[in-house]
């Protein structure tokens, strides 16, 4: 699959657009899943991940820990000198998420076709932004908490995602965020109150800037 900005197929992997990027909301989970060790080891695996495939090197995708090889959906963001260069992520938690990182790092350096494949030049400057998902779980419209929950909406094939972060950026309110989720899955603004599927995540995000 070629990720798309609306990516509205019922393919597991996603483009995440350009609003959905920002660092303004750094986590939506009260208290850290993750420790300072397990990010620092997942943010590099990244790097590493992008500089083995211009390499032409393998990388071991065998999880350090029971933790991180647990399933687990999950976006990998990339910067270079501070602009936006891909973003790719898994929505549902099909491996661990040790090689969940590794792969979405692979896609967003090179598969996200909105911008130019990274180059060798580039890796070094290279500044990562990731996104663990949690277990998707059903919601009522009324649950929703901006800042908090993100949202998978689901009508038929169509799919729209937003993560946490987006309406806090934008100053949506739970209306709102309900509506571009539809849009995002190419469907009426309120094919939330006309039985479409609506579930909510939340997501630890954290980045080298957080190093």
């Amino acid at each position: 699959m070629s990720p798309s900005p609306e990516d509205s197929s019922t393919d597991s992997r996603s483009a995440c657009s350009s609003e959905s990027t920002g660092e303004d909301a750094r986590t939506s989970t009260s208290c850290p899943e993750f420790s300072p060790e397990e990010r620092t080891l997942l943010l590099k695996l990244a790097h590493e991940a992008v500089a083995s495939a211009l390499e032409g090197r393998q990388l071991s995708l065998t999880p350090p820990s029971p933790h991180l090889a647990e399933p687990r959906g999950a976006f990998t963001t990339i910067y270079v000198r501070g602009d936006l260069r891909g973003c790719v992520g898994y929505v549902f938690p099909i491996y661990s998420l040790y090689q969940t990182v590794a792969e979405t790092a692979r896609s967003a350096a090179f598969e996200d076709t909105r911008f130019w494949p990274v180059t060798r030049e580039e890796v070094s400057e290279l500044e990562v932004s990731l996104s663990i998902l949690s277990p998707l779980k059903p919601i009522r419209p009324e649950e929703i908490e901006i800042g908090r929950h993100g949202l998978l909406l689901t009508v038929g094939s169509h799919r729209g995602l937003l993560l946490p972060q987006v309406p806090v950026e934008h100053g949506w309110d739970r209306t709102t965020f309900l509506e571009q989720t539809c849009r995002k899955a190419g469907l009426p603004t309120n094919a939330w109150q006309k039985g479409a599927k609506l579930e909510a995540f939340t997501a630890e995000v954290f980045g080298d800037r957080d190093s």
